[in-house]
C-alpha cells in the first residue's frame, strides 16, 4: 500500500531491479566496434537506454574482444568517459543507478594509481577487478591451440594477476570504494583470498561454466565454514591492512 507522501518513483527506487529482495540486477555496457576509440557516447546511450532497469551500471573499458576501446590504455579518455557516463547518471529523472567500472588485469602500478584516484574523483560507486585478459600466461595448457585465437583469457589462469589487481586498488582507494573481485574464483579458499584482498563481492564466470549454476551455492557453504563465526565484513581487506 502506498504511504501519504509517496510517489510510484520513490517506491520503485526502493525495489531491486531484478524484482528480488536478495538478488541485484547488473546491466554491462561497453563499445561498439564501429565507434570511435575516443568516443564515449556508446556507453551514455546505453545508460539512458537500460539504466532505470539496473540496480547497477557497469562501464566496461576493458574488454580484450573489442579493439577500440582507449580508454582502458588512455587516461585522458577513460577521464572523459567516466565524466560523461557520471554526468549523464546524475541527469536522469527519479531513479540514479550506481556507477561501477569494470577495469583490466593487464595495468601496472602507475596506471592502478590513476585509475583509483579518477574513481575517487568523479565518486564512482564501484570497481569491478578484473575482466579478462588479452595475454596469455606461460604454462598455459593449450592442446588445441585456441589461445592462439583473438580474445580475452578467463578463469584461472587469471587468478593470481585478478587477485593482486584488487589488493593494489584496495590500497590505492584506501578501501573507500567497493571493489568486486573477479577472475579465475572456482572454490570458497579463492573467494576467501579476494575478500582479504579487499573485496567487497566476487562474481564468478568461467567457474559456473563448468560446473554449472550450484557453483555459487558451494561457495557460499564453503565460505561459513572457512569464515568460522566471523562475517565477510570483517574479513574485507585483511591482507592489506595487516
Amino acid at each position: 500500500s502506498q504511504k501519504r507522501g509517496e510517489t510510484v518513483a520513490s517506491l520503485a527506487s526502493s525495489v531491486n531491479r531484478s524484482a528480488y529482495t536478495d538478488r541485484l540486477l547488473g546491466i554491462n555496457l561497453s563499445k561498439n566496434k564501429a565507434s570511435a576509440g575516443d568516443s564515449y557516447s556508446d556507453y551514455v546511450e546505453g545508460l539512458h537506454a537500460l539504466g532505470a532497469y539496473a540496480d547497477y551500471v557497469v562501464v566496461n573499458v576493458s574488454c580484450p574482444n573489442v579493439k577500440n576501446i582507449s580508454a582502458g590504455a588512455d587516461v585522458a579518455v577513460l577521464e572523459s568517459t567516466i565524466a560523461a557516463v557520471v554526468r549523464a547518471r546524475n541527469r536522469m529523472p527519479d531513479y540514479r543507478p550506481p556507477i561501477v567500472l569494470k577495469i583490466g588485469p593487464d595495468n601496472d602500478r602507475d596506471q592502478l594509481r590513476l585509475i583509483a584516484q579518477l574513481a575517487m574523483d568523479y565518486r564512482i560507486d564501484g570497481i569491478i577487478a578484473t575482466n579478462t585478459t588479452p595475454s596469455r600466461p606461460r604454462g598455459l595448457v593449450d592442446p588445441n591451440e585456441v589461445a592462439k585465437q583473438a580474445g580475452g583469457l578467463s578463469g584461472a589462469p587469471l587468478r593470481e594477476t585478478a587477485l593482486a589487481t584488487t589488493r593494489e586498488m584496495y590500497k590505492l582507494t584506501r578501501g573507500r570504494i567497493p571493489i568486486i573481485g573477479c577472475g579465475g574464483i572456482s572454490s570458497a579458499e579463492d573467494a576467501l583470498q579476494f575478500a582479504k584482498a579487499g573485496a567487497s563481492m566476487v562474481q564468478i564466470y568461467s567457474s559456473m561454466t563448468f560446473d554449472g549454476p550450484g557453483k555459487a551455492r558451494e561457495i557460499k557453504d564453503g565460505l561459513v565454514e572457512l569464515l568460522k563465526g566471523r562475517k565477510w565484513t570483517d574479513v574485507v581487506g585483511e591482507d592489506v591492512r595487516n
